[in-house]
């Protein structure tokens, strides 16, 4: 390791210290003539060649090029293989199997392997472990139990990124860094040296033990902290106060976010010349991280594992991952067959299009061969485990065989969405705090997910492109419609940007729960919607449950199934529409102009019945068109032209279409109608 840089790392992984250098900024995929762009698409694979012999790895490798694979992911999970033990790093078999991967034509994805660390930093270095919130301290059972805050994870991560990306940064194969598989799907944890670390962000952030006090409303219930070494650790998992739970999952979410930077100053001082494409998961359950606020610093291309379940959920993911990016998306793990044990014929083929038409550029299969053991022994590759090829092989193939003919028709699809969803890290933890004195819960009838995922369906039904965005970490300009469903905790920053954005033009959707409580996780001592109630024209204070709502949109009578509504005080605000079973004919949808703009505020949680008809009274003033019309579980986007249709649902579907188009995709022509099998795709031309 060059000096330089191990005074660098040195310094940043001291205890509390997680901003000593400043954000790292990702250069653009327009800056960089080798980086994947427009008029490319990879299709290619995951390997783990740690579990196969010399034999095996050139098998593998000539079958990968036969199915035309391009590129193919390796390193990910196997910190031991490189370095077996402390400071002795052996790369004999990895440097042969990159010389074979280029032989072949093959480029790679090479992935930093910091998670999990080895069983020999483990036992050498115990702050690693993860200590429980009751104190135990865990063996590593399972992948990412790893403490990543730990001084010595840090130091030893860093000697191992810089000496992995050193070595192979001329490598002809070499393609792509990635950074710690899944990192947001690790623990926190609760020993001493953590609360320390978590003292010190707390000094860093707050300044004073009296601001503190305020942020975490210790005036409540005997809770007031007299010195800095009074604070403990909230529990994660509950019980104990909102506000220090979120300054809790904040925490570990910069640790998250630092480790992430510490490895793109490696990247960008050994390997400029390649881009940052790892396989993140921000929205882990166990942990996460606050990547829309902080993406850029680290990402040149939005990536994940995508193993998609249902087309809404999975396209919404899909589209956070990208946030304001104008690269494409990449599928860094991609589903391998799918669905039951062993996977249904087609349907990756039907995903690998559905991504098409959302903006992807790549699926590498998940995996390639099966494997033998260990945690995922049941998860059936390409390759089954007695090392045959299976039918999943044949269908990647042709995946790679259609995606090779579709670079040259204007794939992958560089979208610019017209519309935003509004989403945060923070609001999610505060919507959702652990624990059983739970009154939040008790008080958001519907979890901020169904709401954003309720926001989305119509217009994703429409065929209309939408971004995911933190409204308060970017440029809104670009949108000309911003839709905030039940953002419950609305922070100065996104207040503000979104009083910039209608103040100049735009306009924005709120609905129900949205603005309740502020940065700290604490309700606004302000009339609510807070911040904001200028801008929307009106207050609200009251709150009921009616079992279902119904409400005229438009001459449209529409009834909701989720009865929770709020009571909406107009005061410059004109109403758009009433309950029409609701005593008084109280207001469900008000409209505001301020500034050059428009502000609709919607007194129930975002569902689809309601938010359809609202979107289509603005589509024509705000220059949004729909997209080709499809029927229920078709999706389709015009291309240069044509028009790529995918059916993403198990039952055949006929599709109105205008005259005789022609199928590129399937050779046939479609007089009328276009005869779509389960998840059958193709794309039509004139």
């Amino acid at each position: 390791m060059g000096s330089k840089l191990a005074k660098l790392t040195a310094a940043c992984v001291v205890a509390g210290a997680f901003f000593c250098h400043g954000p790292v900024r990702a250069q653009s995929a327009e800056g960089h003539s080798d980086w994947p762009g427009p008029g490319q698409l990879f299709v290619g694979t995951n390997y783990q060649s740690v579990d196969r012999s010399d034999e095996q790895i050139r098998r593998d490798i000539a079958r990968m090029k036969q199915a035309g694979f391009k590129v193919v992911r390796v390193g990910d999970l196997s910190w031991d293989h490189f370095e077996p033990a402390e400071g002795k790093f052996d790369f004999k078999t990895f440097d042969w199997m990159m010389d074979e991967l280029h032989a072949a034509g093959l480029k790679v994805i090479l992935d930093i392997p910091g998670q999990p660390a080895p069983i020999w930093l483990h036992h050498k270095y115990p702050g690693v472990d993860i200590v429980t919130q009751n104190g135990v301290q865990l063996d590593a059972a399972e992948r990412y139990m790893d403490n990543i805050s730990d001084p010595d994870y840090r130091r030893l991560l860093a000697r191992m990124a810089d000496t992995l990306t050193r070595r192979y940064a001329k490598h002809p194969a070499l393609f792509a860094i990635g950074y710690n598989n899944e990192i947001g799907n690790g623990f926190v944890s609760y020993s001493e040296a953590d609360r320390l670390r978590f003292i010190d962000w707390l000094k860093e952030k707050y300044g004073s033990i009296e601001a503190l006090n305020k942020a975490w409303a210790t005036q409540r219930w005997s809770r007031h902290i007299n010195t800095w070494d009074e604070v403990r650790l909230p529990y994660f998992d509950g019980p104990g106060a909102f506000e220090r739970q979120l300054d809790l999952r904040r925490y570990w979410s910069d640790v998250t976010i630092a480790t992430l930077r510490d490895l793109e100053a490696i990247r960008k001082q050994n390997t400029p010349d390649k881009p940052a494409i790892s396989n993140l998961w921000d929205t882990s359950g166990r942990k996460g991280f606050d990547y829309l606020a902080t993406y850029r610093d680290y990402v040149s291309y939005g990536a994940m594992g995508f193993y998609p379940g249902e087309p809404l959920g999975a396209a919404f993911d899909a589209t956070m991952i990208k946030g304001g990016l104008s690269t494409p998306t990449w599928f860094n793990e991609f589903t391998a067959g799918g669905g039951g044990y062993y996977g249904t014929r087609g349907r990756a083929r039907m995903w690998a299009h559905f991504g098409l038409l959302i903006g992807a550029q790549a699926a590498l299969a998940w995996t390639w061969h099966s494997h033998h053991g260990g945690e995922e022994q049941a998860l059936f590759g390409l390759i089954d485990h007695d090392d045959r090829p299976s039918w999943k092989l044949d269908e990647f193939a042709t995946i790679a065989r259609e995606f090779s003919q579709l670079e040259q028709l204007g794939f992958p699809r560089m979208t610019q969405p017209k519309v935003a969803i509004a989403y945060s890290f923070d609001n999610v933890v505060a919507s959702d705090p652990r624990g059983p004195s739970n009154t939040v819960k008790q008080y958001i009838g519907t979890p901020y997910q169904k709401q954003a995922h309720n926001a989305f369906e119509p217009l994703f039904k429409e065929n209309i492109d939408v971004a995911v965005v933190n409204i308060g970490h970017e440029d809104l300009s670009r949108y000309t419609l911003v839709v905030v469903p039940g953002l419950y905790l609305l922070d100065k920053a996104a207040a503000e940007n979104l009083r910039k954005f209608v103040a100049e033009g735009g306009t924005v959707i709120m609905t129900a729960y949205s603005a309740k409580v502020n940065e700290h996780n604490q309700w606004y001592d302000t009339p609510l919607p807070g911040r904001l109630t200028d801008v929307f024209g009106l207050r609200t204070n009251e709150f009921y449950n009616a079992g279902a709502v119904a409400t005229e949109i438009d001459g449209e009578q529409v009834k909701g199934d989720i009865g929770h509504y709020e009571v909406l005080e107009p005061s410059t605000a004109q109403v758009l529409a009433r309950f029409t079973n609701m005593e008084g004919n109280t207001p469900s949808i008000t409209l505001n102009r301020f500034g050059k703009g428009r502000a609709i505020y919607v007194a129930t949680p975002a569902q689809p019945q309601i938010m359809r008809p609202l979107y289509r009274q603005l589509y024509a003033s705000l220059g949004i068109e729909p997209g080709p019309k499809t029927p229920d579980g078709v999706y389709a986007r015009v291309v240069e032209g044509r028009v790529l249709y995918v059916n993403a649902a198990g039952e055949p579907r006929d599709v109105p279409i205008d005259g005789t188009m022609l199928g590129v995709l399937s050779g046939k022509r479609w007089t009328g109608t276009l005869q779509l099998p389960p998840f059958g795709v193709d794309l039509l031309e004139k």
